[in-house]
């Protein structure tokens, strides 16, 4: 088996010692798990960087696998330590690929999934983005449904304190800023506010989303809280940057219709999001820009 680790993966594994860890103890796990469930595996994803991903063919001819129809070819999947992507195997559960790709296989203890393979795998990026627009909107009015309890989903607000304390403590950060300090209040303050709490990928844009034979298109990576759905624009918006920053009302006007959600809550998080996101990944004058012209 070719148990090479992506240099992405391996970069974020490096900043904490739990990843680093986990990392240590990937390739045992990983032929364990090829043992268990009687798989071959191929070279990994390069692209990942948050989970050791590889192809998989079910052994001895199979054509299933927990009495699903699978073709025999699968996918394995081992998330590292990270507080988005804790509770995604839960999430594929529940949704039991509407419209996501479908659980084969699971071992919880090492946040281990082997998932349909989606065929042939082209990424909704390949299409314009006005078309990706109307694709994710549908996916995500999809996803949007309320678990009963007892579930394991955890509040939305989980995920924004913990964005904001990470933004606060982050070198350069500009505390001193007025317009920064509400973005970063209203990111703890808007998951408290909403009237609706559904579960959310949190993490939908266009490099999540595949072409597959069951359906036109499945969902991959979900990273799932509970709250407010107009949260879960903010992503695919932030993915379309070149026409976010053309015209930032009117494409957050336009991608609220397509969602059925209220624009302006959509402003609110756009405006909020930015103020807490990582500045190592914009130029200056296009974060305090756009983070101005949502304001």
């Amino acid at each position: 088996m070719d148990l090479r680790v992506p240099v992405q993966l391996a970069a974020t594994c490096l900043e904490m010692p739990e990843r680093a860890a986990w990392l240590e103890r990937l390739p045992r796990v990983i032929d364990d798990l090829a043992a268990r469930w009687s798989i071959t595996l191929g070279a990994p994803y390069e692209e990942a960087s948050c989970a050791w991903v590889a192809p998989a063919l079910l052994a001895d001819g199979r054509r299933s696998f927990a009495g699903r129809s699978d073709g025999g070819r699968a996918v394995l999947k081992l998330g590292m330590p990270h507080l988005e992507g804790e509770h995604e195997l839960d999430g594929l559960r529940f949704w039991d690929g509407d419209p996501t790709v479908r659980l084969l296989a699971a071992d919880a203890d090492n946040n281990a999934m082997l998932l349909e393979r989606c065929e042939p795998g082209t990424p909704l990026r390949a299409l314009s983005e006005p078309e990706q627009d109307v694709v994710i909107a549908g996916l995500l009015r999809r996803l949007w449904r309320t678990p009963s309890a007892p579930h394991p989903f955890r509040p939305l607000s989980t995920m924004t304190r913990e964005w904001s304390r990470v933004a606060m403590g982050a070198p350069g950060y500009r505390a001193d800023e007025e317009v920064v300090r509400e973005g970063v209040r209203l990111f703890e303050e808007l998951p408290l506010t909403s009237t609706e709490a559904v579960l959310l990928a949190t993490d939908l844009h266009a490099g999540n989303v595949l072409r597959a034979r069951r359906e036109p298109w499945l969902v991959i990576d979900p990273k799932p809280f509970l709250g407010d759905p107009a949260y879960d624009a903010t992503q695919h918006l932030l993915n379309c940057m070149s026409r976010l920053r053309s015209d930032p009302l009117g494409m957050i006007h336009r991608f609220a219709d397509l969602l059925g959600v209220d624009s302006e809550r959509v402003r609110l998080w756009m405006f909020a999001r930015l103020a807490v996101e990582p500045r190592d990944r914009w130029l200056a004058d296009d974060w305090s820009a756009l983070l101005r012209a949502l304001h």
